[in-house]
């Protein structure tokens, strides 16, 4: 009765997309996924401290925290084409909790280390949540729900690092982890109950075919491989800022505490208003200019944040313009990619992300390198380097595409 029940569930919500509820839920549940990436930026000097461990060796926990994350991408989000995403969704939470738990109770840098490199490849659930969402939603809505899920991640990444810093100034930063295993706990029961089987047929596709076709699938096509170069560009942006953000922070003259560092990131939760008003221009066809203005934005609040030395202000308009900047990005390439073919969702997401974890490895280990050799200039620099990059692509991609309707048009009325 139980199996029926679920099955009819799943051909209604894909019969009539995602409710409010449902997409709120999946949205949460995403964002308290991949907060577990990032917890580590602001409590970097503190878990050094406790284990000993060197400034220059301490990058390495974001650097192997991505290259876990990446390999997830590559070789579990695939999963959701082929078996039940709900299955996949609830084992690796539970696994999630268990990498949690270690990171949480590690007494030595190796313990840790490799903690952290499993947290990341388990938090990819947060992918093959959005994938499962894109996937149930109706086209017309699509871009909506991503929009909306996609601002649970936003609100997750950044809420992360205020959440971080309060419970680490409380009860240090081991209860930290330890609370986000509880936490995580509880999303999968709940998820256990909301999420729907899937009752369309599989293929018949085998696992390692279904992974070697991701490389082929983005380098066939321009335009994933056009979205994925930004989305390195982009994230290597953001990871440069949000790693390297604590050290003049926490040193004089500022000397702020872990809980005031992380509430800069609730300044920039002004980026999952722009995820979501980004999903809705994606769904009016305005993916293009959206990318565009974006990327110009994200370029311009570099020059606010290099005044962090000079105002504070000018800083938190800084950090308000670049995560703004950054999920709008995001999610016009999120929308973008789906639309392509829906039925390979979770490939699709898996190799563009692939380009984000790639991103944000670059950043986060060239930005704690860079502040040891040039301080905060060095840093600002460096961001505004990958922002001018990206938009540079951009630029270049749009000019293509011009040429490419001119020949065509050309070539018709020679016809």
């Amino acid at each position: 009765m139980m199996d029926e029940k679920t099955a009819t569930s799943a051909r209604e919500v894909q019969g009539h997309g995602l409710s409010g509820a449902q997409t709120l839920i999946v949205a949460s549940a995403a964002g308290l996924s991949v907060a577990n990436i990032y917890y580590s930026q602001p409590l970097l000097d503190m878990i050094a401290a406790d284990l000993g461990i060197s400034s220059a060796v301490i990058g390495l926990i974001g650097m192997l925290t991505q290259i876990g994350y990446g390999l997830g991408l590559i070789f579990i989000v695939p999963l959701g084409d082929l078996i039940d995403r709900r299955k996949l969704i609830i084992v690796q939470g539970l696994l999630l909790t268990i990498a949690l738990v270690v990171v949480a109770t590690a007494g030595a840098k190796t313990m840790l280390l490799a903690g952290m490199a499993s947290l990341g490849l388990l938090a990819v659930v947060v992918q093959v949540l959005v994938a499962q969402a894109a996937a149930l939603a109706t086209p017309a809505q699509r871009g909506r729900v991503v929009g909306t899920v996609t601002s649970g991640v936003v609100a997750g990444i950044l809420s992360a690092r205020a959440f971080a810093g309060t419970v680490a100034d409380l009860g240090g930063w081991r209860a930290v982890y330890l609370t986000s295993a509880l936490a995580t706990l509880v999303m999968v029961g709940i998820l256990m109950s909301v999420l729907p089987r899937q009752s369309v047929e599989r293929k018949s596709e085998k696992y390692f075919n279904a992974v070697l076709s991701i490389p082929g699938m983005f380098l066939r096509d321009p335009v994933l491989l056009f979205r994925g170069g930004l989305a390195l560009l982009i994230f290597a942006s953001f990871s440069t800022f949000w790693t390297a953000l604590v050290f003049p922070l926490s040193t004089p003259p500022f000397s702020y505490s872990h809980t005031q560092i992380g509430l800069f990131g609730l300044v920039g939760l002004a980026g999952a208003i722009g995820a979501t008003f980004a999903g809705r221009l994606a769904d009016r066809g305005h993916n293009a200019w959206t990318t565009g203005i974006s990327l110009a934005i994200l370029l311009a609040s570099w020059g606010l944040i290099a005044l962090l030395s000079f105002s504070i202000a000018m800083l938190l308009i800084g950090v308000f313009l670049l995560d703004l900047a950054v999920q709008a990005v995001h999610v016009s390439n999120l929308s973008v990619i789906v639309a392509l073919n829906p039925e390979k969702s979770s490939r699709l997401i898996g190799g563009y992300m692939v380009f984000y974890s790639i991103g944000s490895a670059i950043g986060a280990i060239a930005a704690t390198a860079t502040y040891a050799r040039s301080g905060w200039t060095g840093v600002s620099i460096l961001g505004a380097t990958f922002s001018g990059l990206a938009l540079a692509v951009w630029i270049a991609g749009c000019l293509s595409a011009s040429i490419k309707r001119q020949t065509r048009l050309a070539d018709c009325s020679h016809e």
